[in-house]
């Protein structure tokens, strides 16, 4: 018999895959599960080798934190973005801005760089190849020191908590 765990190297994304599967063709039939099954094994079978090496969550809470702070942050710059959107006589101050990195794991820059890009105002737009700098666009930034520090604040230090500890 084949051990769990090589015919399931990640067994949540298996469920997440089956999960957006049934979501996207909108159908519970038997059929759809069983080809749903089918791809949730297949894919991560046939692209295991492809990823990184697993990362530890060495901080849970922390992570449960984080989720947190993010969803409340992207509701609340909603807001603010709209707030910028609809007053056409507040002047914005658009600005690029290089963030030095204190994250060195590829797969924590990324995660900022994707948690910075879905707050709406900002974008991460380019990571210099050395991988010390993260080129963000922000819509109205007043100081670009105080964006920086809340940026390392809100964000980066608790991914450097959760992984890189």
């Amino acid at each position: 018999m084949i051990a769990p765990r090589s015919w399931l190297p990640t067994p949540v994304l298996s469920l997440l895959l089956l999960a957006v599967w049934l979501l996207m063709s909108r159908s519970y039939a038997p059929g759809q599960f069983l080809l749903g099954g089918v791809l949730a094994i297949a894919i991560p079978l046939l692209t295991y080798r492809f990823w990184d090496t697993r990362l530890r969550i060495k901080k849970p809470l922390v992570l449960l934190r984080f989720i947190l702070r993010v969803l409340k942050d992207i509701f609340v710059a909603n807001f603010e973005v709209a707030y910028l959107v609809i007053n056409p006589w507040r002047k914005m101050s658009p600005h690029f801005i290089e963030y030095p990195l204190m994250l060195e794991e590829r797969f924590t820059i990324t995660l900022l760089a994707s948690t910075i890009s879905l707050t709406p105002g900002t974008v991460s737009a380019n990571l210099r190849l050395d991988g010390k700098t993260l080129l963000i666009h922000a819509l109205d930034v007043d100081d670009e020191q105080a964006l920086i520090e809340q940026i390392r604040e809100r964000y980066e230090r608790p991914i450097k908590e959760i992984y890189e500890c």
